[in-house]
């Protein structure tokens, strides 16, 4: 008799502990799937004025490199892969920027590290320094015509902008980095054709976004822009997108796309829900459980998957130019 209690009672201990572990699982699988892809939007000061910037230097604040690194820690404990750095223009704060890839791929091994920028503020000697810090370098433009570029606000007076691009592409041949272009569809530029540029400059992957109004950013009473005249139709955005249906690198996004699938934190490391056509803020993850912000981040998993948000991100020891 003893020895069927016994029995039992390991019986069921097994039972709770596999069920222990089950519920542990699937609660971290959940953060883990979640916190894949982070874009740090670790400052909003910017030396282009781009007339349809969603995030905008409302403040000038950036976190000491130290809490910053708390922040990335945590992240990454929490699953994530990838981390991409934005502003703003990222290259206003270079020694910044540059520890902080350091790090990641250096202390926390992070599978992916890019980030996008300009361009216009890039050194040769950081890339010297932490070129080799980085899987993808995007730089944002959005025409072959620097007139249009001007119009845009994607300009700093006294540089070409497009001279700038092809510099740094070859900047990021030179040390082994993907390179990548991000290009937002206005009505400056839904009808142009930037073929041309595109085959010449041959990015990994073209980013092609569809204008996208963030009430309190570049839409509102207190927003810092104005981009409601820069708005496109679906219709106008979709014929961009048959200009260039023929190159291989393009990756379109929409406004339906785009909505919900970026987990982004702010200056403050807080996530950004855009659930209701604002970036509501919820608690820093430096302040709070990193599932807790996970949760009310408003982050839709499968729209991340929808849009293409995995995939080979990494830059591995081959680059095929």
């Amino acid at each position: 008799m003893l020895n069927i209690n016994i029995n039992t009672y390991y019986f069921i201990g097994l039972i709770i502990s596999a069920a222990i572990i089950g519920i542990y699982f699937i609660y971290n699988k959940k953060i883990l799937n979640s916190a894949i892809s982070v874009n740090y939007h670790f400052t909003r000061q910017c030396n282009y004025e781009c007339k349809f910037c969603f995030h905008t230097a409302i403040t000038s604040d950036v976190l000491p490199v130290e809490e910053a690194k708390r922040g990335l820690k945590k992240l990454c404990n929490a699953g994530m892969k990838k981390i991409n750095f934005s502003g703003g223009e990222p290259f206003t704060k270079p020694k910044f920027i540059g520890e902080l890839v350091e790090y990641c791929k250096e202390t926390l091994k992070i599978e992916s590290v890019t980030i996008v920028s300009n361009g216009s503020l890039i050194k040769n000697n950081w890339f010297d320094r932490y070129g080799k810090y980085i899987d993808i370098l995007a730089i944002s433009c959005d025409s072959n015509n620097e007139d249009t570029l001007k119009k845009i606000g994607r300009n700093q007076k006294g540089k070409e902008h497009i001279k700038q691009l092809k510099r740094i592409r070859y900047l990021c041949k030179k040390h082994n980095i993907l390179f990548k272009i991000n290009t937002v569809v206005c009505s400056e530029n839904w009808q142009e054709d930037m073929s041309d540029l595109i085959n010449l400059v041959k990015p990994a992957r073209w980013k092609v976004f569809q204008c996208l109004l963030i009430d309190g950013e570049n839409a509102g009473q207190n927003a810092l822009r104005d981009a409601k005249k820069m708005v496109v139709t679906k219709e106008q955005f979709n014929h961009f997108c048959n200009t260039h249906k023929e190159l291989k690198c393009l990756v379109p996004e929409s406004n339906e796309l785009m909505r919900n699938s970026y987990f982004i934190l702010d200056e403050y490391m807080r996530f950004l829900n855009n659930v209701n056509g604002k970036k509501e803020p919820g608690l820093s993850i430096l302040d709070t459980d990193i599932s807790v912000a996970i949760d009310n981040s408003g982050f839709d998993r499968k729209s991340f998957y929808k849009r293409g948000g995995k995939y080979k991100w990494s830059k591995g020891n081959n680059l095929d130019w």
